[in-house]
């Protein structure tokens, strides 16, 4: 038996890296996982889950577009009956100082970090109420706690996300709904390997324990926050950084 078995969960970014360890997690634990990019970016996630015995659907759709979303979790109850766990992980960054940083690299990355959170969580929360039961964890980011330079978009998107995610909390704790966040440091992905060699080597100098953070280490704190074993806990932001932010 599985700490999920027969949970429907949504994982969305779902296609690589974090977003992917967090579908497998919650597969390999028997949630059943609609795994959400654009395209057919996620099918690779869901082949993967299914050849190795867990149950999933791969679901195309970008974040950014409300109807797009607000049909994923259309779709996802009318076909299994419920929804239980909401992940909102997508998440880009747009990299560049602020006096050179172009209005549209501001307006991408709040709308697809931030803004897509509210949509989701929108249309998800209204399952989980009439259910009275619910978990939704959204994927910030110690940059949302410090601060770095060159990301004020991308740190502005992941403290409003903590907030919003704050907010949510308090509205809807009585309807048995926590709502978390997952505040990753520096994790080996492929977003975070497209920094130099040079600047990796400065910021794992930051690091407490060390190296860097992996997909898994993220999944497995989500994967708490999502389990009935984190039921008396809401509103809060678990960092999982090596210490890097304290």
């Amino acid at each position: 038996m599985g700490q999920f078995d027969g949970k429907i969960a949504i994982v969305t970014g779902a296609s690589r890296g974090i977003g992917r360890a967090i579908a497998e997690r919650l597969a390999s634990h028997g949630a059943t996982v609609v795994c959400v990019a654009r395209g057919a970016n996620a099918d690779d996630t869901a082949r993967a889950i299914t050849a190795g015995g867990g149950k999933a659907t791969a679901y195309a759709a970008d974040v950014t577009d409300t109807a797009m979303v607000e049909a994923l979790v259309k779709e996802t109850v009318e076909r299994h009956g419920r929804l239980d766990i909401l992940v909102s992980n997508a998440g880009i960054t747009r990299d560049q100082l602020m006096l050179r940083m172009k209005r549209s690299d501001w307006d991408e990355v709040l709308a697809t970090n931030l803004t897509a959170a509210f949509t989701l969580c929108q249309a998800g929360l209204r399952p989980m109420i009439r259910q009275r039961a619910g978990r939704i964890v959204a994927i910030s980011s110690v940059v949302g706690q410090m601060g770095n330079a060159g990301q004020a978009n991308y740190a502005a998107s992941k403290a409003g996300l903590i907030g919003f995610c704050k907010a949510l909390a308090r509205e809807v704790a009585s309807r048995q709904v926590t709502v978390n966040v997952v505040a990753p440091g520096l994790v080996d992905t492929d977003m975070t390997r497209a920094i130099t060699n040079s600047a990796k080597t400065d910021w794992a100098a930051q690091i407490p324990l060390g190296r860097l953070g992996s997909p898994a280490d993220i999944a497995a704190a989500v994967g708490f926050l999502a389990s009935d074993e984190a039921s008396y806990i809401t509103g809060q932001v678990l960092a999982v950084n090596g210490g890097m932010y304290m």
